[in-house]
């Protein structure tokens, strides 16, 4: 515990300081300068999902995500935060409609990869805005299936292809739908689809300028294991200078596509709840 602290104190050292908004590093168009809207989120993620914001053309998110152990486990365990599951990512915008990614979770020793485009953007005469998201992800860990058989490099790829789309209905209320195709080169039984369909949902509402609550949650419609279940989480949005900082609770501990969507074996409203964070900085 005491090393995450002493990271975060490290890694955002100069929060007080003079710095750039976010909004600024975030593809965002003045209303003055153009009629296209944006800022619908705060961050390129909702809390799991995709948002429909982009990256400004040069701008580089570190981003650092945890999910700690589950808040019923009490005080033997410091309600989870003696365990955690993390992932780094460096994300890119090459301009400001195309950004790219990649990650390592150590959560199955996952790599992945992203390419996000945006299709269209919201204005007085484009009622939504609508990105696209293509991206890979590769298993590294040591496994072996139910039968047996130890994967090769092919069998560990997952991929998926999604779409986003978002609209801010006023200055404090955001909301967008998505739709998601994940594809496992692999599974390790019957009781496994290799090609998952989920749709999902991503709510903000500000509270003020740099404070929003968030809310964000995934249906699969093709059919899960037993004892896997949807992933679901709210949170809170804290700006400041480069730095979004996001508090949530969720049931999901994977922070991949895949991970999450086919993997989280926790029941949220039986109180199997995860307290986590994405801390993304900005350059």
């Amino acid at each position: 515990m005491k090393k995450i602290v002493l990271f975060l104190l490290a890694f955002g050292g100069s929060v007080y300081a003079q710095e750039p908004s976010v909004d600024s590093l975030l593809a965002v168009t003045p209303d003055h300068v153009s009629p296209k809207i944006s800022g619908t989120f705060h961050s390129t993620r909702v809390i799991h999902s995709q948002s429909v914001e982009m990256l400004a053309k040069g701008s580089l998110d570190v981003r650092i995500l945890h999910r700690f152990g589950k808040l019923s486990d009490g005080v033997k365990e410091l309600f989870g935060l003696d365990q955690a599951s993390m992932r780094l990512s460096f994300d890119y915008g090459l301009s400001n409609w195309l950004t790219v990614g990649v990650g390592r979770s150590t959560y199955r020793k996952e790599y992945d990869g992203l390419v996000k485009i945006r299709m269209l953007q919201q204005s007085k005469s484009v009622p939504v805005s609508l990105v696209g998201v293509a991206g890979i992800m590769v298993r590294t860990a040591d496994e072996t299936s139910s039968s047996g058989y130890k994967p090769t490099a092919g069998d560990r790829a997952s991929f998926y292809a999604q779409l986003v789309a978002g609209r801010k209905f006023s200055s404090g209320f955001s909301a967008q739908l998505s739709a998601t195709l994940l594809h496992m080169n692999f599974v390790p039984d019957e009781s496994w689809q290799n090609t998952n369909l989920a749709v999902g949902i991503g709510l903000r509402q500000k509270l003020s300028k740099r404070f929003a609550i968030t809310f964000d949650h995934q249906v699969v419609l093709t059919q899960l294991p037993d004892e896997h279940y949807f992933p679901l989480g709210f949170g809170f949005d804290i700006e400041t200078g480069g730095h979004v900082f996001q508090l949530h609770f969720s049931n999901a501990i994977g922070m991949n596509e895949r991970a999450c969507l086919l993997e989280t074996t926790d029941r949220f409203f039986k109180g199997e709840i995860r307290f986590g964070f994405n801390l993304s900085r900005m350059f």
